[in-house]
This record gives structure tokens, sequence and C-alpha cells, in this order.
């Protein structure tokens, strides 16, 4: 017989633990929770002290039967999940479902999965914390009301199909009130003088103005001045700074350096850093602690001073913000410090790297620099201009984590020395509203508001976007045109230099969707997307976890509010949670037109919904918001769709504006207008771009099997598809000889691809 059994929930982590523990244990994974609540409204019993009603999950019934067999051919079973809330709830369920006392039922706990914390945990056993499962409970039984009774709210009132959720609308929120900030910043002009010196031996010295000028009158009173002056070296100052390594990773902080130094989502950050603790590589990675184990840091000292010496070394212990009751009690650290890279892959091996600096880091002395500050005056203009360097006297942590490209060595340069100016420039600069969020800087922003959880953020970010609430994308900008001046061989030039303004990349943007839901739950739900609140309600789950409040507490309290808030929501009309704007009557119909949010966003609307004839929708103009959009620009909207003309075999041509843009239409055939206008198309320009179009489908089309099968030409080369799947034609096969058979057998070959979420281009 058996003689324990260990039940974790990752089929990966069991296997890594079943290297470590003898042949007198059986490992068995739960794959994840084996019960949740139903996707249907009454999984909470508001009358009977919010008690939740589990349900088994259908895929798991399986696995359980599994689980029972071998805890009954077992001498004991010790349930070894990850140690947050969320493990231990699932440690609950499997005990619950097993028939196992979770007074009596062994509960082992690890922050890493290795041979030393594995024997530990083993020889120090405990029982399941219900304060942790009654902390998870909570928090799942807030989150289930939300959606549930808040989510219908919004399909009566706004659209069909909208979710709303306790932290998701929270950090929608964010980003529509960082991009309402954007849009109301009136850009302010200023000129930023720099110039450059050359010395004696060819070298180029850069320098700057402390200030900035106002107007181009200033700039030009200053380079009339330094035409004449002579330029001295005034002042050098030097003094001594130090940089000091940074903590070691909690989870938002490694989300945040990983996406900064690898370009790594804060979802694929967390999925790498769960492959690489589950292969026994790190620390658990969901954490808000800062603090490192005694054996840690005596292994890392010993590894520190014999690398790279006695010097390098320096002790040092981290506090932590807040410790909740549901992290883990250790930063994210490498289990073995002499292993530099480990993984499977690219990816895991670049983020453990990482996670190793950053933990060596922490623990090496703080670099030591010489800060110099070279102020450089005109003999006939009061303008000084200064140069700034940084010189490492001592490398320290830098040695591991890398310098800053901030480092800056100056040239040898003498008090009272006489430079050269070779040119001086002043060039236009227009300022800019806060900066849009990315998804490591949301996940800052989030972390120090309080809202949320570190160990959430990730699905919570990729949630919002699935949602279709926020996307992430590029920003284009605007074309605008800044003035410089430059001052070169005693002759100033004046000069318009063309740039984008506004452009941003792989920034966080709230669609119109995200807007309108915003702005319906702020004005009428204010309580449930309050920060503070938000704030209140994870310092109240975290004092649910430490025994100091009790769960049914804490859900009466809130759901007592937020219930009457749902109820008065009935009187709410859907022009007002639409945003509805009358801009006037049509002169010729009488009828009101109206400039609101539907369907698939912004539209215009001519008629009252109910009325005969039933009301004509039609899209935004470009460029335009519900709140800008003219009454007389909407009046021209309804003359859309336009007939522009026939085409030469007799086919009508007709002008459009759609979720894409501007398009004519032929039969079925869209053909994308941009930039020309549909209320201006010429019947000459829709003839030549729709022949382009039938040029381009005659040329995409390799053979058309007539059951949906297709051989087409793509972006990246010819490919088979039936419409729902796509796939590669072998190197050596050419295109146009494949058979329908052989069509269908390629494709039948093919595994189906997963969707991915996709970047899109912003336009403003």
């Amino acid at each position: 017989m058996t003689k324990h059994l260990v039940i974790v929930e990752s089929p990966a982590k069991a296997k890594t633990i079943e290297k470590y523990l003898g042949s007198d244990y059986v490992v068995k994974s739960s794959i994840g929770h084996i019960r949740g609540l139903p996707s249907k409204n009454g999984s909470i019993d508001v009358t009977n002290d919010f008690k939740p009603k589990f349900e088994v999950d259908p895929d798991k019934k399986k696995v359980i039967a599994e689980l029972k067999a071998a805890a009954k051919s077992s001498t004991d079973v010790l349930l070894a999940s990850d140690e947050d809330r969320e493990g231990e709830a699932i440690a609950w369920h499997v005990a619950e479902v097993l028939k196992l006392d979770p007074k009596t039922t062994k509960r082992i706990v690890f922050h890493e999965i290795t041979k030393n914390a594995l024997d530990e945990a083993v020889k120090n056993p405990r029982t399941i914390d219900m304060h942790l499962v009654e902390a998870q409970q909570a928090r799942q039984s807030l989150d289930y009301l939300v959606g549930f009774e808040l989510s219908p709210v919004l399909w009566r009132k706004v659209r069909a199909g909208l979710s709303a959720g306790r932290v998701q609308s929270v950090a929608v929120r964010l980003v529509v009130e960082r991009e309402a900030q954007i849009d109301a910043h009136v850009p302010e002009s200023t000129f930023k003088l720099t110039a450059d010196f050359i010395l004696p031996d060819g070298t180029i010295l850069p320098a700057t103005s402390s200030r900035k000028f106002a107007n181009v009158d200033e700039i030009r009173v200053v380079l009339e001045a330094y035409k004449s002056s002579t330029f001295t070296v005034s002042s050098i100052a030097k003094k001594p700074g130090t940089r000091k390594p940074g903590a070691p990773f909690t989870t938002s902080t490694l989300q945040q350096e990983a996406s900064s130094k690898l370009g790594y989502s804060p979802r694929n950050t967390m999925q790498l850093a769960q492959r690489l603790y589950e292969s026994g590589h790190i620390t658990y990675m969901r954490t808000d602690s800062l603090n490192l184990s005694k054996q840690a840091l005596g292994a890392m000292g010993d590894f520190i001073t014999t690398t790279y010496g006695v010097k390098y070394h320096h002790l040092r212990t981290y506090k932590s913000k807040s410790v909740s009751a549901q992290e883990a009690h250790e930063a994210i650290r490498p289990t073995n410090v002499h292993i530099e890279f480990a993984g499977a892959d690219e990816q895991q091996k670049k983020l453990y790297n990482l996670i190793w600096r950053r933990t060596l880091a922490s623990q090496m002395a703080s670099a030591q620099l010489e800060n110099t500050t070279v102020t450089i005056t005109a003999s006939s203009s009061a303008e000084s201009l200064t140069a700034k360097g940084q010189a490492v006297i001592f490398d320290g942590f830098l040695k591991v984590y890398g310098r800053s490209s901030d480092d800056t060595l100056l040239p040898v340069l003498s008090q009272n020395e006489t430079l050269a100016l070779q040119a001086a420039e002043a060039l236009e600069n227009l300022s800019r509203g806060p900066a849009r969020y990315t998804e490591a800087t949301l996940v800052r922003q989030l972390e120090e508001m309080g809202i949320g959880r570190p160990s959430t953020y990730a699905s919570t970010i990729n949630t919002i976007q699935t949602r279709g609430y926020v996307e992430r994308g590029d920003l284009e900008g605007i074309k605008k045109t800044v003035q410089k001046l430059r001052l070169e061989q005693g002759v100033i030039t004046e000069t318009n230099e063309p740039f984008m303004y506004g452009r941003d990349t792989n920034k966080l943007f709230p669609t119109d969707t995200g807007k309108v839901v915003t702005d319906f739950l702020v004005k009428h739900f204010t309580e449930v997307m309050d920060y503070g609140f938000t704030k209140e309600i994870e310092e109240e789950l975290d004092q649910i976890a430490l025994a100091k409040k009790q769960r049914v507490t804490v859900l009466r309290d809130f759901y007592t509010s937020f219930h009457k808030l749902v109820d008065n929501s009935a009187s709410i009309s859907r022009a007002e949670a639409t945003q509805a704007r009358h801009l006037g009557n049509d002169p010729k119909t009488g009828q009101p037109v109206y400039a609101r949010f539907g369907r698939f966003g912004p539209m215009l609307q001519r008629g009252e919904q109910g009325d005969e004839p039933k009301p004509e929708f039609a899209p935004l103009p470009t460029g335009r918001k519900i709140e800008t959009v003219t009454f007389d620009e909407a009046l021209e909207m309804f003359k859309l769709p336009r007939l522009v003309g026939h085409t030469n075999d007799g086919k009508e041509i007709k002008a459009n504006i759609g979720r894409f843009g501007p398009y004519i239409v032929v039969d079925k055939l869209f053909v994308s207008i941009k930039p020309l206008d549909p209320h201006t198309i010429t019947l000459d320009e829709a003839r030549k771009l729709y022949t382009a179009k039938l040029k381009t489908e005659a040329e995409k089309n390799i053979a058309d099997f007539g059951d949906g099968v297709k051989v087409l030409n793509g972006r990246f080369g010819p490919y088979i598809t039936d419409g729902k799947k796509n796939a590669k034609i072998p190197k050596d096969t050419d295109p146009k000889s494949i058979t329908h058979e052989q069509a269908k057998s390629i494709l039948e070959a093919t595994p189906a691809t997963k969707k991915r979420p996709f970047r899109r281009r912003i336009s403003k």
C-alpha cells in the first residue's frame, strides 16, 4: 500500500515534486480548481448568509475519480497546492470532494520546489487555514455579485453582451480618465536651447540651457547675442553620488520590469514565471513580500564574495509596503543562485536571468558615482549653458544588473577655458498631456492605489482588452510643424520642421464602449467605481484572512448598498445611458437627429425608436465624437450611401462610410477609398479603384473548388482555406497543381489555431 498521497494543482508541479520525494510518495494533480460557482444567477444565496453553491466541474469528474481511488489506497493525504488564498481554496475544495476532514488533513506549503523546501514542508504540516479560504470565497462572492447583478443593467440600458467587474471596471476607468486628461490638454509652445562646442582635439561637447523659452522672440535675442560672444568655462562642479540597487521582485515589479526590459506583457510574464516555478527554478511568483530567507541571503552573500569580491557584497533587507495575509513570505528569487540561466525555452531563460540579476543585485554594494556639471557663460548674453556628465567610480551592483544609458563621460576641461561654438539651436516643443498607460504602468498604478491584488493584475488587464473596453495599439499622431532656429558660422536660419504630434506606441486606449460604460457606471454606481472604496474592500478581504473580520459581515455591508443602486437603476433612461445627444430636427422630415452610442459604437440616429417609419442610422464623420459632431455634419451623413454612378457593365457604385472607414461597394464587393471622401469621390476615381480591386481579387484566387475550399494568394504566400481554417502549402508543391482532394487532405492534417489577441492601430 502506498504510504502518502500528495495532491497539487498543476501536472507540471507534480512532475517536479516527484523528483524530490521518495518512492513512498505518489503525487497527483487536481489540474486547478475542481469545483466552482456555476455561471448562473443564484449561485450565491444572498438570503442565507451569502452561502456559495459550488458545483463540481464536469470536466474534472475523471480527475476526481482518480484522486478518490488514490486516496483510498494511501495511508494519508497531503494537500500541497500553492500557498496563497487561491491555493488554500483549492486544497479545501479537494478535501470537501474527497470527504477529507479539513481539521485533520495535512496541508503542506513551500515557497520553492526544492528538496530542502519539500523535506521541511513534509516535516511541518499544518491544516487548512479556513480564514484564507473565507477570504478567497469573499472575493469570489463579491466579484460574482457585481458581475451577475450589474452586467444585466448594462444589457438593458446600454447594449446586450456587456459585462462589469469589481476590479476590471475600475481599471477601465483609469484608462478612460487618462484619455480624457490627454484630450483636455492644450499644447503649450516652448523652445529649448542647445549648443555644440568643438574642442581642440575635435571632440564635441553638447550643452543645454537650464530654462525653457516662452516664445521665438526670446530665442532670437539670445542667438543674436551669441553671434558675438566668447564662451568660457566659468565653473566645474563635481559631486559624489550613489545609486542603490532595486529590491528583489514582487509580482507587480516583475511584470513592470519584464515589460520594460524584455517587452513581455503581464500575462505572458506570469505564464513564464509559473513554468519556472513549477520546474523548481524560482520561488513562488505570486507575492508582494520583499523578504528573502536567511538561507538565500547566506548563499547569495557567499556567491557574490567568491565571484566578484568582498567589496561587492552588501547585506540588505527590504520592508514591504504592505504584507497581506494572502501572499507568499518571500520575494521572487532563483532557488539556486549558482545557476545564471534556466528554463525550457528562450523566453523562460530571459525572464529567469532577469530575476537572477535583480535578486543578486539587491545584495550588492551601491554604485559610487561622480556627477560633473560644467557651466558655460557667454560674454554678450546672460544666458548660460550647462554640460552634465556622470562617471562610475565603483560599479557595485551595476556589474550584475547593467549600467544605465544615462551614463555620460565629459571630456577633460579646465576653468576659464575658452570654447569654440560650433552651432547653437532652438527647437520648438509642444507640450503633451499625461502619458497613456502601458500594461506595465497600469499595473503600477493599480498597485499604488491598492486596487485588486498583484496576483490578479495580469488577468484583469487581459480581460478588459478581450471584452473590448480597452485596446492596445499605436497612435499615428497629427501632422504639425514647429519652428527651428539655428546659429552656425555667424548666421541664424529659421525653418519650419514637420513632425507627428501625439504619436504613441504600444499604449492602452479606451474604446467607445469602454468610455460609455465607464461614464454610466461612474454616474449611477459611484460607490462601486470609487477608487477609495475599492481599496477599502481589498483591505477588508485582508482582515478576513487575518480573522479580524467575518466574511458574512463584509458581504452584507457591501451588498446592502450595492443592491439599492441596482434597484434604482430601473429609472435610468436608455437615452441617458447611451449618451444620446439631440442635435436638432431634420428640416425636411421634422424627425429628431441624435448622436448616440449604439451596438457598434458611436453613431447618428434620425427618428425615434418605435416610431414609423423606423429610425435611420449613420456613422459619425471621421474624427468626430458624440460630444463634438454638429447638426450640419450629421445631416450630411444621412445623404449616404451615395450613388456615385455605374460600372462599365451597368452595376451601381455606392459610396458610404463603415466601421473601418470610407468605401465603395459594387454588388457585394467592398473597396476602401481612403483617404477620399464618399461625398465627393468622382465616378472616374471610383471606377479606377474598383478595377484595381477586381485585379487584386483575381490574382488572389488560384483555385476555387466550389464547396468553400480555395487556394489563395496571401500576404505571406499561397495557402489553402475552407473559410474556418488556413493551411500552409508544402514548399515542394505547386499551388496551381493542387487538386480538390489534396486541398482537403492538407486542411485535415493542419491543427486548428487558437485565436490570439491583436494589436490595433488607433486613429484619433
